[in-house]
């Protein structure tokens, strides 16, 4: 694939994400995926790509670890040494690849994702690296200023501090008066202020890490890091060399020594997220840490002191994983000296109206829309909408909406197919139109008459297909074909 030597000018509000592939299924896969959150820049080599970060100012490189020039790890190394502040992910398919293990410290890998990879994963994990790159260049900011050690930069400092607490703290949890999520952040908010570890538990997108935030940001510890792990994203070994660190030598390599998060994060918290997917040998090494407050680099003679805030989440039930012997005991009672239930957002209708508010108006500053209202209509279906993906789902549906629509206001043709059928509301059923056919062929009128019938048993099942398919008589297989035909799925 031939790329042109000169490039589109990024969006100056979106962050700015190059992907680095010779395979141009592949690029166009990742482009699809990413090119709604992000301005994507896209080169089949590693020349190429040189070019474009010559040229502008990239946060997050993906890079495939299989190239014909060199591999990904070679040509990340290099991107390193000229560009230190951009975060680099390489992707590969090889779960043990001595290469990609040694690149981790090497070429400053921040995480590897392995093929195939699925959409969702690799979205978040790119979210979370540009966050990463944002807070470190906050950090490297704020670090400057203190060495300067003057009274007006500790009272900027101070200000930054109040600022930082206003944007990540409880303030930003947004909810109704009375809302279930009240009691949830008055608890959080008193043990807050004290050393105990927390473990959050909710479904996927009910908002457990933006708790954790909060309970940092109001904690003693606001002035040192906030850390994330995805103890999901990565096997064993690469999750401990990434948590605790490594000596020079302890591997194939490993070319020098590593600090670890939990170095990294001294005098800060550390945030594990899907601390349900670790292995029972992991959790071994992580019960020590929390019990001796030592970690012990891989290939370490010595422990190390370390004085951090362990924060875990999950949305698996930790308890029936005890039971089952999948999680241990120990470790579980140790992580839940408090344990705090994120509720998900079918239990906060009335918190919808304010959430959706404040999505709307913050959907609209990144896309660089006006300001829309949303019908009451449009509310209706949004507060009968069960909302599997809690409020990342909705938030999705909102820019969605917002990107498609004409006008200035949010009426429920706006949104997805997918999220009327699954509403069930009067407002979706005028959406979705029913009836008898008057006109037009044999053929097209029982073609009307089926479509209306599917459209009226998948509302009434809120748009579960496996009971749709049975109460139909037909193969989950046989009703998407009948959905993509009369348009009811989108692509």
């Amino acid at each position: 694939m031939n790329a042109p030597e000169s490039f589109p000018v990024p969006r100056g509000d979106l962050p700015v994400v190059l992907l680095v592939d010779d395979e141009v299924r592949s690029l166009d896969a990742l482009r699809r995926t990413l090119d709604e959150d992000f301005h994507i820049l896209s080169a089949a080599s590693a020349e190429q790509a040189l070019k474009q970060l010559e040229q502008h100012e990239v946060a997050v490189i993906l890079c495939d670890q299989r190239m014909p020039e060199q591999t990904g790890v070679e040509f990340l190394k290099e991107v390193r040494e000229r560009w230190p502040d951009c975060v680099r992910i390489v992707i590969s398919g090889y779960t043990d690849s001595e290469d990609i293990i040694a690149g981790i410290n090497d070429a400053g890998i921040y995480q590897y994702i392995l093929k195939p990879w699925a959409p969702q994963h690799l979205l978040e994990s790119v979210r979370h690296a540009v966050e990463a790159q944002s807070l470190q260049k906050q950090s490297n900011r704020l670090s400057l200023e203190l060495r300067a050690s003057t009274g007006a930069i500790r009272q900027k400092l101070a200000t930054q501090f109040a600022q930082a607490r206003n944007a990540f703290g409880f303030e930003r949890i947004v909810r109704a008066v009375g809302s279930p999520l009240d009691a949830v952040c008055d608890t959080a908010l008193r043990i807050a202020r004290y050393h105990l570890s927390a473990l959050v538990l909710g479904e996927s997108g009910t908002g457990k890490e933006l708790l954790a935030r909060a309970i940092h940001y109001a904690s003693p510890r606001m002035a040192g890091p906030f850390v994330v792990e995805n103890c999901a994203a990565m096997p064993d070994t690469l999750l401990e060399s990434e948590l605790f660190g490594h000596k020079r030598g302890s591997f194939t390599g490993a070319y020098e020594d590593h600090k670890g998060l939990f170095q990294r994060a001294h005098g800060g918290t550390v945030f594990l997220d899907e601390i349900g997917e670790t292995s029972p040998a992991f959790q071994v090494k992580l019960l020590r840490v929390l019990q001796e407050g030592e970690i012990r680099p891989v290939g370490a003679a010595h422990s190390i002191p370390v004085d951090v805030r362990v924060i875990a989440a999950t949305h698996r039930d930790l308890e029936q994983y005890v039971n089952e012997g999948k999680f241990r005991e120990d470790l579980y009672y140790r992580l839940a000296g408090v344990t705090l239930t994120m509720p998900p957002l079918r239990e906060r209708l009335a918190d919808i109206p304010l959430i959706v508010k404040h999505l709307a108006a913050e959907v609209a500053g990144e896309l660089g829309h006006p300001s829309m209202v949303v019908s009451e209509e449009a509310m209706g279906c949004l507060m009968s909408y069960p909302w599997p993906g809690n409020i990342r789902e909705l938030r999705n549906e909102l820019a969605r909406a917002m990107a498609l629509s004409e006008g200035l206001a949010l009426n429920p043709e706006n949104f997805s197919s997918r999220m009327l059928l699954g509403c069930g509301t009067v407002q979706a059923r005028q959406v979705l139109p029913t009836g008898m056919p008057q006109q037009g062929t044999l053929a097209e009128r029982l073609d009307a008459i089926e479509a209306a019938l599917i459209r009226e048993v998948l509302l009434r099942h809120h748009g579960n297909k496996t009971r749709v398919a049975k109460e139909l008589g037909l193969s989950r297989v046989g009703l998407r074909a009948k959905m993509r035909r009369y348009g009811m799925e989108e692509a």
